[in-house]
């Protein structure tokens, strides 16, 4: 019974890791990834892992070779790096509270807080004297800090988009930044859409390379696959765009080997727009220099660089990631093997560089392999590290849920290349003298412990997470690369990044495809005079963030998908995969997707209003006012932006971009009022259309605006573009203000700045609601974002006043703000919570009984006690703060109790233990009777089991109190009789619980009724129990050795059998045995 018992508490206590999770209105999903998530201390005993869910950094004991918990301590929302400056002194990178925690590793607790820029990736220490160097994705800049005092030395702007994961050299000279979203030198010749800019597009130029034929063929003068005969030849092929990319030649060329060079850098590039040397320098890695903070960089890598580490035995930079062949046109041609997974290595002096793919074993002829060769594969690597002499580098799968291992030049080895992992692997680290890779895998939320003697998964190790199940069921349909590709290495998540993108267009278009026809798109109040319908030629289209798309169907930049079910064809044709989506598969997708949130906005307020005066950094003029072009646009008012978004009437830009969100209208403006669209089948939404002259292709869907400022950095108004697209649907408008510009015809600069910085502001809501009776400003689409305080955080270690904390505490007692506040520390030398209850006005800390007015709180903290402050999105606050687990016990009192706060199955009370139903029995006087009684315990951890009869228990009767064994074999001297028996079980909690049962055992006396001669033999009637068996045995003579069955088994059916036995006139002795 004992192990029963342990065996249930164990199965439990698994299971409350697995699905204890929280429920999705107190978590938020921004699906952020982790970039250095696992560090080994710097003598090997401690492993430091960034719980990213739970806002946790987690502290392992890895003396034994098996991670044991040491602890855990609260740090910022969504932690995804962390590193050692010293053996107790831990630096964790805060992606979403744009902050870096400071631990001291043996008290666990934070002992300050760095607010830094916007989403703080990673962290490196380098450079005499030691410098910390923390890179800040959203602006690009990476922060350096006097690690000593913990102050602001300089900010050192990185010449590419997103610098994320770090590493240094040897020597600590240099430190390495890989620039995430870097591009692959591919760019867009625009489609002259408008008579606005760009305008007239050299596609259709006859002494062009393809000679003025809009669309260009991509083979030759032809098509491949050839242009589908059924097309209606009234609905000819839209002028598109073409995506172009550099060669190691340095010239600009198409798939089609068309050389557009002359229009991209050379004296005909004034016509796609550009200046005369225009170019991308496509950096990959940015190198610093810790001496003098100079910045170089090397190039030609990948476009999506997802982590890099220095070969201790080389010194070269390695850096992994995903390169894609955008470049290459329509959706059959790229069938399949649209991406590659890279190892690039670049010498650290000259900057050179060697690539090579990763997945060695394709050939990417065919689009679909057996699984066991996809199962080689690895896709959307996120972690590399290299043994102490560089012979052997491991190398994770975020996205094939899988390990490589390489050699020194980056191939695979010859024998055990491939480890399968957890779901979404992701940090690694190493511990050489013991033989020991840890890995974090991201999604399944668990520690991968690898042998590398044995190249094998020892152990398995279990992070809380309380990541709720809609989420963890839909993930694998985005990332899954095994599952949803034909070759192993992409996905969804190839392109849609992170649920975002990857800054590149790519032309999907099928000349052998069909033409979709419009029948009931929603044009909003402005229905065209000719409806277009969607062809299947449409040129090239940016990828778009899966941020918050459920809910603002239809979908892609025509609106050409009625919802998410549509895609269904994307994972076999596009990804090659074996099989589509079951149905249920697309539902879970679409529920995961639906909790996919937008960032905080950088721009915004504390509070979430509005700047009147907004830097707009690398934002220029384009000439059309007082200021010259390429001049610094003034600081914007966000405000009056917003004013000159709204104005009524073709002025404005409310009538097609609703607020908050930016996307069409799904009301139908009947002449008088605006009314409800019926939702489709589906549940899918009817987001408004738009026919406008500047769309070639009509219509067009009319796009949100939530993440302009994730699309900064093409330029064409210099000859240095850190992309090679923008803004509009094919990424040809390099800057906000020109795509402004070609729609309104600003001629005032400080109006264009206005605007401007409304748009950066966009995200974030709590702007004016539209109106059903105004036929300009329609009411507009919900959408998924959050208030620009979340993640906010200060450290206190006195109670001196923090105007910080005011203004956390002015947000928190709004009950419009939309957020909480919670505040973590140390009291009394305990780790504690609070969470500030605005219906009371008071923090509720951690121990129901006791709550504290804010200025009580604030007292508390001094050096050793130190409070850290964190703004959360409102209802979250209670989990975040108090109750990990949202099991309604309070995380203190859990700990008080003896329970455990991170197991929502694991409660600060006493439950009673629970018998099982046991039987009545019957049996015969002599017969033993012995049985099990089981018992299960809720409580966690498992508690002690006893069991015990009560005092009317018969005589000989007995009870194992360990294991439930009960045993009694009555004596004829207790037959006939029917005895009542209580089975009591109590745990050995405080107070105890216990639980009791009782049952009937009726004990019978074995009489043989008669026997009697009879004409066929002799008939032997006798008492039985309904159910038992028995079998009739004889002997002629008694002093023969053996008895002989005299029958088969009989059961009986009742109270009574009679058995015949056919031996006539023979003397003949009988008996009755019982079978079990």
């Amino acid at each position: 019974m004992k192990l029963l018992r342990n065996a249930v508490g164990i199965l439990l206590a698994t299971s409350a890791l697995a699905f204890g999770q929280a429920t999705t209105n107190s978590f938020f999903n921004w699906e952020t990834p982790p970039v250095h998530p696992v560090a080994l201390s710097p003598d090997g005993t401690r492993l430091v892992v960034c719980n990213l869910p739970d806002n946790r950094l987690e502290v392992f004991d890895v003396t034994s070779g098996r991670p044991v918990a040491v602890g855990s301590v609260s740090v910022g929302l969504d932690p995804v790096s962390v590193r050692f400056r010293a053996a107790d002194e831990v630096w964790v990178a805060n992606f979403i509270s744009d902050s870096v925690s400071i631990v001291s590793l043996s008290d666990l607790r934070v002992v300050t807080t760095l607010n830094t820029l916007n989403e703080p990736s990673d962290i490196m220490f380098a450079g005499a004297p030691e410098r910390a160097f923390v890179s800040c994705a959203q602006p690009g800049i990476v922060q350096v800090f006097d690690p000593t005092n913990r102050t602001a030395i300089t900010n050192l702007v990185i010449d590419g988009n997103r610098p994320k994961a770090m590493a240094a050299s040897p020597d600590g000279g240099k430190v390495y930044v890989a620039i995430f979203e870097s591009g692959n030198a591919s760019t867009i010749i625009g489609g002259g859409v408008s008579l606005g800019f760009p305008m007239p597009t050299p596609l259709d130029f006859p002494g062009g390379p393809h000679n003025g034929i809009n669309p260009p063929p991509n083979s030759g003068t032809n098509f491949v696959p050839v242009i589908n005969p059924s097309l209606p030849t009234n609905s000819p092929p839209p002028r598109v765009s073409l995506i172009v990319k550099k060669n190691t030649a340095g010239r600009w060329v198409d798939d089609n080997n068309g050389d557009w060079t002359e229009y991209i850098s050379g004296t005909n590039a004034v016509f796609s727009g550009r200046p005369l040397g225009w170019d991308m320098p496509d950096h990959d890695l940015a190198v610093i220099k810790t001496a003098d903070l100079s910045v170089s960089y090397a190039s030609g890598l990948m476009n999506i660089c997802m982590d890099l580490s220095v070969n201790p035995g080389s010194g070269k930079i390695t850096v992994v990631g995903t390169d894609a062949l955008n470049h290459v046109r329509f959706e059959p041609a790229l069938k399949g093997v649209f991406v590659r997974v890279e190892f690039a290595e670049v010498d650290p002096v000259a900057l050179t560089n060697r690539v090579r793919d990763l997945n060695p074993h394709l050939d990417y002829v065919t689009p679909v392999v057996p699984q066991a060769e996809r199962e080689k594969s690895i896709g959307d690597p996120r972690g590399i590290i290299w043994n102490a002499d560089g012979t052997r580098g491991y190398v994770t799968g975020m996205g094939s849920d899988n390990l490589v291992i390489i050699d020194a030049s980056g191939q695979r080895v010859a024998t055990n290349s491939t480890i399968a992992l957890g779901q979404g692997p992701t940090g690694v680290a190493l511990d050489e003298p013991r033989n020991r890779l840890y890995v974090l895998n991201r999604f399944s939320a668990t520690i991968s412990v690898i042998d590398t003697v044995a190249g094998k998964v020892m152990h398995t190790v279990p992070l809380f997470d309380p990541t709720p199940l809609v989420i963890k069921q839909g993930r694998p349909s985005l990332y899954d690369a095994h599952k949803t590709s034909g070759l192993g290495q992409a996905s969804c998540a190839s392109c849609h990044v992170d649920a975002r993108f990857d800054r590149l267009a790519w032309d999907l278009g099928d000349p052998a495809g069909t033409m979709k026809f419009i029948t009931n798109g929603n044009f909003g109040r402005f229905p065209p005079a000719v409806t277009n319908h969607f062809h299947p030629l449409k040129g090239p289209t940016t990828t778009q963030t899966l941020q918050d798309i459920i809910g603002h169907e239809p979908f892609h930049w025509r609106g050409d998908r009625d919802g998410l079910e549509q895609f269904h064809p994307t994972f076999t044709n596009l990804q090659a995969a074996a099989e589509g989506l079951t149905t249920t598969e697309m539902q879970d997708f679409e529920d995961f997707l639906a909790t996919v949130r937008f960032p905080p906005n950088p721009f915004r307020q504390f509070n979430n209003t509005l700047s009147t005066s907004l830097p707009l950094p690398g934002q220029v003029a384009l000439g059309h006012g007082t200021l010259k072009a390429g001049s610094q646009l003034p600081n914007g008012n966000a405000q009056a932006g917003m004013t000159r978004f709204r104005l009524q009437g073709t002025a404005g830009c409310i009538h097609c971009h609703t607020l908050p969100s930016g996307v069409g209208t799904d009301l139908r403006w009947t002449g008088t009022q605006w009314v409800n669209l019926l939702i489709g089948k589906n549940g899918e939404h009817h987001a408004a259309f738009a026919a406008i002259e500047r769309s070639s292709v009509l219509p067009f869907k009319i796009a949100h605006l939530r993440n302009l400022y994730d699309k900064i950095g093409m330029d064409y108004t210099r000859t240095n573009s850190r992309a090679g697209f923008g803004f509009f649907h094919d990424g040809s408008v390099d800057s906000l203000a020109r795509f402004i510009q070609d729609g309104f015809d600003f001629r005032n600069d400080q109006e264009m700045a206005d605007v401007v910085a409304f748009l950066l502001s966009f995200t974030g809501s709590d702007l004016p609601a539209g109106l059903l009776s105004d036929p300009d400003r329609p009411r507009g689409l919900a959408g998924k974002d959050t208030h620009a305080a979340v993640g906010r955080q200060i450290t206190i270690n006195s109670s001196a006043s923090a105007s910080l904390i005011d203004s956390m505490m002015a947000l928190a007692n709004s009950s419009t703000s939309r957020v909480d506040v919670v505040v973590k520390g140390f009291k009394d030398g305990l780790s504690r919570g609070w969470f500030f209850d605005r219906t009371t006005g008071r923090f509720q800390s951690d121990r129901k009984v006791e709550t504290l007015l804010p200025a009580d709180l604030r007292q508390l903290a001094n050096i050793g006690n130190e409070l850290t402050y964190t703004v959360v999105p409102r209802d979250s606050g209670r989990r975040i703060g108090i109750d990990r687990d949202e099991d309604g016990y309070f995380d203190r009192d859990e700990l008080d109790f003896g329970s455990d706060p991170a197991n929502p199955l694991s409660i600060a009370t006493n439950r009673p233990p629970v018998l099982s139903a046991i039987s009545n029995q019957t049996i015969l006087a002599g017969q033993l009777l012995t049985f099990s009684v089981t018992a299960t315990d809720a409580d966690i951890p498992a508690q002690q089991l006893t069991f015990t009869l009560d005092t009317n228990a018969p005589a000989g009767s007995a009870i194992n109190a360990t294991n439930g064994v009960f045993i009694w074999t009555p004596t004829p001297n207790q037959s006939p009789s029917t005895n009542t028996i209580t089975v009591t079980v109590a745990d050995s909690g405080l107070p105890n619980q216990s639980d009791s049962k009782s049952f009937t055992v009726v004990v019978l006396g074995l009489h043989v009724g008669r026997a009697a001669m009879a004409t066929n033999g002799v008939v032997l009637v006798w008492t039985a129990i309904t159910g038992q068996s028995y079998r009739v045995q004889y002997k002629d003579d008694l002093a023969e050795p053996a008895w002989l069955d005299g029958s088969a088994s009989i059961t009986a059916a009742n109270g009574v059998v009679t058995v015949t036995d056919p031996a006539v006139n023979r003397q003949r002795f009988y008996r009755l045995l019982l079978e079990p």
